[in-house]
């Protein structure tokens, strides 16, 4: 008897990089277009690591991409200062479904305002959640589009944030200062 050994389906991904004002992004897409992973990779540790496990796995293909489904293009015009240009993007990450939940909810933070961990466990309905809250903001794989950068601390000081406080600092600056252009809306999409 003759085994018959199946190809193994592997997902693509794409792998693209834009210089920003503050280093380098890099974002990572599957073939649909969705975002699987985004962030600065200078001195970002576990955007780094997330690079490498997609590049080690043997269920993905990693592969450099121009533009992947629009997204560089998108990103570009938001550090430009169109903030509305991130507005919608699809993302597909993987996480628990309480990671998600938070997830969701940093896109509903407007865009130029922050929250603190415990405005957002209230806003997610698991009010006593705050430190849950805190490291699932931590591991949000899709950095300024899932913008985890508007959470501060209670006391408003800039707390963590794993691309570094200065690029935080930076982002919401940005953010404040483009508001203008954009408006009071907020940036979400279900398919966080």
């Amino acid at each position: 008897m003759t085994s018959l050994t199946l190809p193994v389906s592997r997902m693509r991904l794409l792998l693209d990089h834009i210089d920003t004002p503050i280093g380098t992004f890099a974002i990572v897409a599957d073939e649909g277009g969705r975002l699987r992973s985004a962030g600065f990779t200078g001195g970002h540790a576990r955007m780094e690591r997330q690079l490498a496990a997609f590049a080690s796995e043997p269920a993905l293909s990693l592969a450099s991409g121009s533009n992947p489904g629009g997204l560089t293009a998108a990103l570009e015009r938001y550090f430009s200062g169109d903030l509305a240009a991130i507005e919608g993007l699809p993302v597909a990450s993987r996480g628990t479904a309480f990671q998600q939940a938070v997830w969701r909810g940093l896109r509903e933070i407007p865009c130029g305002e922050t929250w603190s961990y415990a405005d957002l466990a209230r806003h997610i309905g698991h009010p006593t959640a705050v430190r849950a809250v805190g490291l699932a903001n931590a591991a949000n794989p899709v950095g300024v589009v899932v913008p985890c950068h508007r959470v501060i601390g209670s006391n408003g000081s800039l707390t963590g944030y794993a691309g570094g406080i200065e690029r935080k600092g930076w982002l919401l600056a940005h953010e404040a200062e483009h508001r203008v252009r954009y408006g009071n809306r907020s940036i979400f999409s279900a398919e966080t």
